[in-house]
């Protein structure tokens, strides 16, 4: 089997960053940029933005409506922006629900019709506008990433959209600008990097390419996560979580995810809830129920977590994982269950009738039925 692997062609990562964005532009001979990103970065980062463009000779105008889990209207009210002031590229800024409304009005924009249209794997036929992704979470790494998460407003589901197309052409990663998150987008896009260096490890289609950057991925992330938590000055743990989630997206951007993901789709759709904390609490479930698929491997994520398996049989140290994962997400400060969140069980049925439709489970190591995807929400309550 022939495998692929993708990521953008130019990738910048470490403090000032960001300010290569002008450069980087004017290089690629772009003349206005629209810069996406959502509410409150739009007042407190997009205008230094715009400055590095405007020093380069590129003009811009900031549309600021990336809500949290990015809707289609988000995405077509961008592109009615786009439009009216007859821009050429994107300029993405924020976390993955800017970058992936980013990447929704970059479709449109090139190949016409509605986002829904490009549901599923590779739809696009038409290249979009040149992508420039600055980001400033450490988590979701959708600055360099194919996936594109758009929720569809009439059914509340989260479309995934995977397609090489979406690509940014650079990446920016820019430690100064993550130095601002607060301790809860911290936690919550950290495990959302752990669970998507996890599932990478454990997938069906994962390489010795993809398992390296998951490995270290999951390794960072166990040493360095609380303390960037405890301590958002702490420009060395910040460093290392910007380095880990760019990681994990190496490695799910090409062995893709699972069902961790394609549950936590179904939360975000119905609850409008933040995606990293979804990740978080449904990992040590979904985990639970991978295991006995890829016992070898949850072994060996223990150890990355810093967990002692010496003299332990496979299966023990399998365990350990799992119990790792949830002690770091307490450490954190993720809440305990769903119930917390307020899901409600009249809801899990047809959340897993959907989550069993998402492009992320193809991959999962362990094809589970309905009434087992019910059963893994339940144990997440």
């Amino acid at each position: 089997m022939v495998y692929s692997y993708f990521m953008p062609a130019v990738n910048h990562m470490g403090p000032g960053a960001a300010k290569m964005v002008g450069e980087e532009a004017k290089n690629r001979g772009l003349k206005k940029a629209l810069i996406v990103t959502d509410g409150f970065l739009e007042k407190a980062v997009a205008p230094d933005i715009a400055e590095y463009l405007k020093a380069s000779g590129v003009k811009s105008v900031i549309f600021g409506g990336a809500q949290p889990n990015p809707t289609d209207i988000n995405v077509h009210d961008g592109v009615d922006i786009y439009k009216k002031n007859k821009c050429d590229c994107i300029v993405s800024l924020g976390g993955g629900s800017s970058h992936d409304c980013a990447k929704g009005i970059a479709f449109v924009v090139g190949g016409g019709g509605h986002i829904r249209d490009y549901e599923g794997v590779n739809k696009s036929t038409q290249d979009g506008p040149p992508l420039l992704a600055i980001n400033t979470t450490a988590g979701t790494a959708s600055e360099m990433t194919r996936f594109c998460i758009i929720t569809n407003t009439e059914t509340k589901v989260k479309m995934a959209i995977v397609d090489w197309r979406c690509t940014a052409v650079v990446s920016f990663n820019d430690s100064e600008i993550m130095k601002g998150m607060p301790q809860g987008l911290t936690a919550a896009t950290g495990m959302d990097a752990l669970t998507h260096a996890v599932e990478a490890y454990v997938s069906t289609v994962s390489t010795p390419v993809t398992d390296s950057a998951a490995l270290m991925c999951i390794e960072l992330i166990g040493k360095n996560l609380r303390k960037a938590v405890a301590n958002g000055e702490d420009m060395e743990a910040r460093d290392a979580m910007m380095y880990a989630q760019f990681l994990g997206g190496m490695a799910f951007n090409n062995a893709v995810l699972g069902y961790v993901h394609a549950m936590a789709h179904q939360l975000g759709g119905f609850y409008d809830l933040p995606h990293g904390v979804c990740n978080a609490i449904l990992l040590p479930a979904v985990s639970k129920f991978n295991m006995i698929a890829k016992m070898e491997r949850f072994a060996d994520i223990a150890v990355a977590l810093g967990e002692n398996v010496e003299g332990l049989s496979t299966r023990d140290a399998a365990l350990k994982a799992i119990d790792a994962i949830k002690a770091l997400s307490a450490d954190v400060g993720i809440p305990a269950g769903l119930k917390e969140l307020k899901v409600q069980e009249k809801d899990l049925e047809v959340m897993a009738k959907n989550a069993m439709k998402d492009a992320c489970g193809g991959t999962n190591p362990r094809c589970p039925s309905l009434e087992e995807v019910i059963q893994i929400f339940k144990d997440a309550m």
